[in-house]
C-alpha cells in the first residue's frame, strides 16, 4: 500500500529507519539486475520490484563478450578481464545502494563459448551471486514479458536484438508463443559476414525466412528490442526533428519513408549520418548490422511498424517474479498513482479526481473508448504534481515533466494528452510558443479533450482548494432551463465566488453546455 510523502517524516537519532529522501516510496526495498550481455554488462537497480519499476541506478559496460566468438569459440581475454572488473564495481554499487535482491542473468556469449564455464565461474565470484544462464528461449520469454510490463495489451511480434542473438516471440491476449533465437546478434552478425554488409543481409534474410515466426507478424507492430535497435531509433528521431525525445513507444510505420532510412544507414559512414551525434561513439560501428537485421524483419516478418522499447529481458525477469494480481494492474495509472503519493498536496484529492471526472462525463454523455478512459484517470492522478513550481512555470514544468516521464504503458499520442492536459489546467490555453509542436502527437479529437479536462481540474481546484472530502458531495443536476447545475452542499456555500463562476463558464463553452453553479 503507498503511503504519502507526508508520512515520511525526517528520522530522529533515535530511530531505526534509514534516512531515505521523501521521493522514494517508503517501504520498497531495491532490487538489481546485472546482464551479462555479448556485447555489454549492465547493471540496473530498481527502486523495488513493482508493476511500475523505477530505475534508482544504470551503469554498463561495453565489454565485448561476443566479439570474435564466431570464429574462435572462445571469449576474449581482454573482454572478459574488463567483465569482471565490472561485476566487482556492480556488486560494491549493489551493497552501496542497500539492493535486497540481486539477480545476475547470462546469455548468448556466456553459454556458447568453450570457455564460457571458466568465466562464469569467475563471475560469480566476482558478482558474489550465483549467476543464472539464460537459454535462447528464455531470453526471448523474458523479453516478451518485458514488452508486456511496459505496453497496454499488446500483441505482435517481440525481437530482443543483442550482440550475440535476435530472440523473436509472439505475445498476444497476455500469452507468450514459443520463443526462438536466431544467430544475428550485432558482433556474431559482423563476424559470421567478415564485416561484408552485403553478406550480412543475406545472412539475416536466409534466418528470418526461414524462421517458424515469418509472416506471422503480417500487420501486427513489431517490438523492438536492444540498444542497436533503440539507437536507430534514437537516429530517426534525430533525422526527422520529432518534437517528443522519449524511446519507449517511438513507432515507425512500415513502408518507404522506415525503408530509405535503414538503407541510407546501412550504406552511409556511421560517422557522417545526419544527426549522429545523438548515438554514442561506442554504439555507431553496430547500427549498420542493427539496421540490415531490421530489413530482413521487415520483409519477412511484414510487420505494420516498428514499436521501440526500452524495456527488455531485466524487466521481463522481474515481471516474471511478480505475483498474478500485480501483473493485472495497469502499469501506467499505477506509475501515474505513485507519482501523485510523491508530488501532489493529496494523494487522496487526485483518487477522487478521477470518480468525479468518470461522473461528470457521465452525467454529460460524453462516450469514451477504453483508452481514453483511462487516459484520463492517469491524467487526474497527475493533475496536481507541478503545484511546488513557481506559479508562472507550473504548466510548462508539469508539461515537461509528464511527458517525459519514465511512464509505462503509453505511447507518444497518450504522453502528449496528459502533458496538454495539466499544461491547461495551469495556464487555461494552449500557446504554440510554449508547447511547440507537441499538439501535433495528438488528433484533434484528443486534443480537444486534452482541454475539456484540463478546463475541469480548473473549476474543480478552486473549490477544494486540491484537498480531499468535498468532492464526493458535489454533483450535476440537469437543470429545467437547459444544461447543468454544480450543486453543492448548502454548508459550503460560501465556497461560491467570481472566480469558480468564471472558470465554470470557460468549462462551459468547451462542454457546449449551458452550466451554472448553486449551493443547495
Amino acid at each position: 500500500m503507498l503511503q504519502s510523502s507526508s508520512q515520511n517524516k525526517k528520522p530522529s537519532t533515535h530511530d531505526s529507519i534509514e534516512p531515505l529522501g521523501q521521493g522514494r516510496i517508503i517501504g520498497r526495498r531495491p532490487v538489481g539486475v546485472v546482464d551479462i550481455g555479448s556485447n555489454s554488462v549492465r547493471l540496473v537497480i530498481y527502486e523495488g520490484n513493482s508493476r511500475a519499476l523505477t530505475v534508482l541506478f544504470n551503469e554498463k559496460v561495453l565489454s565485448g563478450l561476443g566479439k570474435g566468438l564466431a570464429q574462435t569459440n572462445r571469449l576474449d581475454g581482454q573482454a572478459v578481464s574488463s567483465a569482471l572488473n565490472a561485476l566487482k564495481r556492480f556488486r560494491r554499487l549493489a551493497d552501496q545502494a542497500g539492493v535486497e535482491a540481486l539477480y545476475p542473468l547470462a546469455t548468448a556469449a556466456s553459454r556458447e563459448a568453450v570457455n564460457g564455464p571458466e568465466f562464469l565461474s569467475a563471475a560469480e565470484a566476482a558478482i558474489g551471486r550465483p549467476i543464472a544462464i539464460l537459454s535462447g528461449e528464455d531470453e526471448a520469454r523474458y523479453a516478451a514479458e518485458g514488452v508486456m510490463s511496459g505496453f497496454h495489451k499488446p500483441d505482435g511480434i517481440v525481437g530482443d536484438l543483442g550482440g550475440g542473438s535476435l530472440e523473436l516471440v509472439e505475445v498476444a491476449n497476455g500469452q507468450l508463443g514459443q520463443g526462438l533465437t536466431l544467430p544475428l546478434g550485432g558482433l556474431r552478425l559482423r563476424d559470421i559476414a567478415g564485416g561484408d554488409l552485403k553478406q550480412a543481409q543475406s545472412v539475416a534474410d536466409s534466418h528470418v525466412a526461414s524462421s517458424a515466426l515469418a509472416r506471422q507478424g503480417t500487420g501486427r507492430p513489431f517490438y523492438a528490442v536492444g540498444g542497436t535497435w533503440r539507437n536507430l531509433a534514437r537516429l530517426h528521431m534525430e533525422q526527422a526533428g520529432y518534437p517528443l525525445h522519449v524511446m519507449h513507444g517511438y513507432t515507425l510505420a512500415a513502408g518507404g519513408s522506415l525503408d530509405k532510412f535503414l538503407d541510407s544507414v546501412v550504406s552511409g559512414d556511421p560517422d557522417r549520418l545526419p544527426g549522429i551525434a545523438a548515438v554514442s561513439k561506442s554504439r555507431r560501428a553496430l547500427l549498420a548490422y542493427g539496421a540490415v537485421t531490421m530489413r530482413s524483419v521487415m520483409k519477412f516478418l511484414k510487420p505494420s511498424s516498428i514499436v521501440t522499447s526500452a524495456l527488455g529481458v531485466r524487466e521481463g525477469y522481474l515481471h516474471s517474479l511478480l505475483p498474478e494480481e500485480e501483473r493485472d494492474l495497469d502499469p501506467l495509472i499505477e506509475a501515474a498513482r505513485e507519482l501523485a503519493v510523491l508530488r501532489s498536496r493529496s494523494p487522496d484529492h487526485a483518487e477522487e479526481l478521477v470518480t468525479w471526472s468518470t461522473r461528470t462525463f457521465e452525467a454529460f454523455g460524453i462516450v469514451e473508448s477504453e483508452e481514453e478512459k483511462r487516459l484520463r484517470a492517469a491524467a487526474c492522478l497527475l493533475a496536481d504534481i507541478g503545484w511546488r513550481a513557481h506559479p508562472d512555470y507550473r504548466g510548462r514544468q508539469s508539461l515537461s515533466i509528464i511527458t517525459h516521464a519514465a511512464f509505462p504503458a503509453i505511447d507518444h499520442r497518450g504522453r502528449a494528452y496528459l502533458g496538454l492536459t495539466n499544461f491547461f489546467r495551469h495556464e487555461g490555453t494552449f500557446e504554440q510558443t510554449q508547447v511547440p509542436d507537441l499538439e501535433t502527437l495528438v488528433d484533434s479529437h484528443l486534443l480537444e479533450r486534452a482541454r475539456m479536462l484540463g478546463s475541469l481540474f480548473r473549476v474543480t481546484y478552486l473549490l477544494t482548494a486540491s484537498m480531499p472530502g468535498v468532492l464526493d458531495r458535489f454533483r450535476w443536476a440537469q437543470d429545467p432551463r437547459g444544461g447543468f447545475t454544480l450543486v453543492i452542499p448548502a454548508e459550503l456555500g460560501d465556497l461560491i465566488g467570481e472566480r469558480p463562476e468564471g472558470r465554470l463558464q470557460q468549462f462551459s463553452k468547451l462542454v457546449g453546455q449551458p452550466l451554472r453553479l448553486e449551493a443547495r
